[in-house]
């Protein structure tokens, strides 16, 4: 008895053996779900249906919920298997998950901090009418985010990045063009088109989080979606202050750290209780777009609270690249 204590003990201590932490395999059950949904799409005419075809649509957006998330922080132990995700991510969204280092780990979490021009600034969309902001940013961030991604991987020293970012290509635009190849128009309406809906949603988040908001203010910089249930389903996506202050916090932390650094130091109104009635109240019910957000009283009654300084999150960031 006393020996499978130990046993079971020293098994505890190591923690899991596969994943990093056990909330990972909520990500992979998303990820398994979403292929799963696309392979019954494809091979089972029964199931070419728009309810599946809006859940693959919705299950998209969730997978690269998971890039952002593995970019930050492998959900495996092995290197080798993180590699292998981040390929088989990249299939479900139709663009290398790699991007997300440059574009997102580097570039996003500094703003204009450092001196480079947030790639997918909400300031590159300037239409009167709200709602064509929201529809109309993918066509000028995705393109600003692979042009950049291309002049950063030129740099000497980041072989290994390319590398792995034409794995990703080959394995992303090979399957699926395969698949066109074995049924053109299946493949078209009911995997092109969810996985060119998760890709330009994620691109749509910044916007969502970041529009109006003071990007120079060290805790007013975001706007976080706070409802439990969506954040279970976003794997706490929604706490997107804290993430941005602390970027080396596992995910599953986030909502802890979000109560305890960031509700007694951001303006309230950027803690939504719903992205629904945001958006509904943002794009739809106000047409035209809300005046940049006045933060200074904010920012003076946190004036004295120790802040967590940007020099900290972009070495993380660079930490994160050098490992990934």
């Amino acid at each position: 008895m006393v020996e499978a204590g130990a046993v079971s003990s020293s098994l505890t201590a190591r923690g899991p053996w596969l994943v990093k932490h056990p909330a990972e395999w909520r990500q992979i059950g998303i990820v398994t779900a979403y292929l799963g949904v696309l392979a019954s799409m494809v091979f089972v005419p029964a199931c070419r249906n728009l309810p599946l075809l809006a859940a693959a649509c919705y299950l998209s957006f969730l997978n690269t919920v998971v890039i952002h998330n593995h970019l930050h922080q492998g959900v495996f132990q092995s290197r080798r298997l993180n590699m292998i995700f981040r390929a088989v991510l990249s299939f479900g969204a139709l663009y290398p998950a790699s991007a997300n280092i440059p574009s997102h780990n580097l570039v996003h979490h500094h703003f204009e901090d450092d001196g480079k021009p947030d790639w997918v600034a909400p300031t590159y969309v300037s239409f009167g009418w709200n709602l064509l902001n929201l529809i109309h940013f993918p066509n000028v961030a995705g393109p600003n985010t692979f042009a950049g991604v291309s002049r950063w991987a030129r740099i000497k020293g980041r072989e290994d990045f390319v590398r792995q970012y034409l794995v990703e290509q080959v394995v992303a635009f090979g399957l699926t063009g395969a698949l066109l190849v074995y049924d053109f128009w299946t493949t078209l309406f009911f995997v092109v088109v969810p996985q060119l809906y998760g890709a330009r949603c994620i691109l749509r988040i910044n916007l969502i989080q970041h529009d109006r908001c003071d990007t120079t203010s060290e805790w007013n910089h975001s706007r976080n979606f706070v409802g439990r249930a969506f954040n279970w389903v976003m794997c706490n996506n929604g706490f997107h202050t804290i993430h941005h202050n602390r970027a080396g916090l596992h995910w599953s932390s986030l909502a802890d750290a979000h109560r305890r650094e960031v509700v007694p130091r951001v303006d309230p109104s950027l803690d939504e209780p719903s992205m629904v009635l945001y958006l509904l109240r943002t794009y739809l019910l106000r047409p035209s777009r809300p005046p940049i957000r006045d933060v200074a009283k904010a920012e003076t009654l946190v004036a004295q609270i120790d802040l967590a300084p940007r020099e900290i999150r972009r070495a993380e960031a660079e930490a994160e690249a050098a490992s990934a």
